[in-house]
């Protein structure tokens, strides 16, 4: 191996004196060698001395996946289906799906393409026809100039496309832009890095050139973690909460029972909401016990009866069900009993809470919505505040986050009245986005909890992924959060600054 690295050295050495500069991963595939071998020949030549400069180099580039390779070697999905079919008698779409290898995208791609035709009212189940006579495997060509030209030669549409069916993978290649150094030479004899007995006893060290060993360097820096993306947002938007005078609420606990979660903000048993399709249960420990008597005695009649200047729902209400522990859907319920505490002190005091901490919602997975995320959240209680102290307050926060582009939308939620949707325009997906929901605090969800009768609380939650993704410039959310993040991305991107 060493004689290997000794000779690509050489090669480098001539390469640079013909032409001044090289890049190693250019005449890698230039000469037919490994790029690893080069670039062990490089830091070999880089230890001599000042014989060569580098620079490193990052670019991405995409190469053929296992099953690109097999399509480039054996025909595409589709055109291999396609010669599966017998031109005359046709096959039964049965067999085939069960003996054609990837049969299944094989013959979406036929059918979309209009290479087929299926007759579901034949003898024996639903059989497969031509319908044309020859094909031209596009994919197969494409793939093939893909390997020998590179990307630049496919359009974008055909990239995403075999992106789309794991034919191709995005790699990421280093190399290194090597130039001549202060003393640089094609002939260059290698230094011994350390003095053997051998060469005492011989008396050959006295012949010999040792690498000189450099006490001052300071070694291979450590590997550190870097900042996600969600965390750099977190704590400007923390930042900004404070210096609005906000006091940070305890979100420490992730399970919650029902009760706080939808009882006491006046949601009724029977919302949608608490269905097992939007909402986690647990199964261990399925039930909580501990809650205030009096507290619970009274936000059951005004479920049942109503008070406080409302009718209630109406219906019998039920401790068992209330008592459900959950994964919470939202830290509302953490508002809940601060709230709850607030109206049990002897003597009422203003105060502006937030709390960011993650949720759970049993939601269907796409571009702007997780089962899991965080939720921001502000509360202000004090006495007389109305829906245009609510506007004042969110057009000041969302400005201090760089958010100016606004809108509110009337909503409904069963604890706030009136309520409002706030939408904020995405500049990657080009359209407005809803970041998040407000609204003041119903009376039959405060008066119960203690709280004087003239005192408003407003509030709004929005979720941490949003603003985050507007910020980076981020449209699909499963490239931020989840299994499918780049990990260099969390390396490579900057201090979040929100522009105030």
């Amino acid at each position: 191996m060493a004689t290997k690295v000794d000779d690509v050295a050489e090669l480098i050495l001539r390469t640079l004196r013909e032409r001044g500069s090289v890049d190693s991963y250019d005449l890698s595939a230039e000469v037919g060698k490994d790029h690893q071998l080069l670039v062990g020949a490089i830091k070999s030549l880089q230890s001599i001395g000042d014989v060569i400069k580098t620079e490193q180099r990052q670019f991405e580039k995409w190469v053929l996946s296992a099953e690109g390779s097999e399509c480039v070697e054996r025909g595409s999905h589709e055109a291999r289906l396609f010669d599966a079919v017998d031109p005359k008698s046709g096959v039964s779409q049965a067999e085939l799906m069960k003996t054609v290898p990837n049969a299944k995208i094989g013959f979406s791609k036929a059918m979309s393409g209009g290479w087929l035709r299926i007759d579901k009212q034949a003898h024996g189940g639903p059989r497969v026809f031509r319908k044309v006579a020859s094909i031209t495997d596009s994919v197969r060509e494409a793939l093939r100039v893909l390997s020998s030209r590179g990307a630049d030669s496919l359009t974008e549409e055909q990239l995403k496309d075999f992106k789309k069916r794991k034919l191709i993978n995005n790699v990421v290649t280093k190399s290194f832009v090597v130039t001549p150094g202060s003393e640089f030479s094609t002939e260059v004899a290698k230094q011994d890095t350390e003095l053997t007995p051998e060469m005492i006893q011989s008396g050959s060290w006295k012949s010999k050139t040792f690498k000189p060993y450099n006490f001052d360097a300071l070694g291979v820096p450590p590997s550190r973690g870097h900042l996600h993306p969600l965390m750099k947002v977190r704590a400007e938007i923390r930042q900004i909460f404070l210096e609005m005078g906000f006091t940070e609420m305890p979100t420490n606990n992730f399970i919650e029972s029902s009760f706080w979660n939808f009882d006491a903000l006046f949601q009724p048993q029977q919302h949608p909401a608490r269905d097992a399709h939007d909402t986690f249960f647990l199964k261990d420990p399925m039930y909580s016990y501990d809650f205030p008597t009096d507290y619970l005695e009274r936000v059951k009649r005004t479920h049942e009866k109503g008070g406080y200047g409302s009718f209630g729902y109406q219906y019998d209400w039920k401790l068992e069900e209330a008592q459900k522990n959950i994964l919470r859907t939202h830290t509302t319920a953490v508002s809940a009993r601060m709230l709850y505490k607030l109206g049990q002190q002897e003597n009422f005091t203003p105060v502006k809470y937030f709390s960011i901490d993650r949720v759970f919602r049993n939601e269907a997975l796409d571009a702007t919505h997780l089962a899991e995320f965080h939720q921001i959240e502000g509360v202000v209680a004090d006495y007389n505040l109305t829906l245009g102290d609510l506007m004042g307050m969110l057009n000041e926060f969302f400005s201090k986050m760089g958010i100016r582009r606004l809108r509110f939308k009337p909503a409904f939620n069963p604890y706030t009245e009136p309520s409002m949707e706030v939408f904020s325009y995405h500049e990657g997906l080009k359209k407005w986005v809803e970041v998040g929901n407000s609204g003041v605090f119903r009376p039959e969800m405060l008066l119960p909890m203690g709280l004087p009768e003239d005192v408003s609380v407003i509030a709004w939650g929005l979720s941490l992924e949003r603003p985050t993704m507007i910020k980076y410039g981020i449209s699909n959310i499963r490239e931020l959060v989840g299994h499918k993040v780049n990990l260099q991305m969390v390396h490579n991107n900057p201090l979040c600054r929100l522009d105030s």
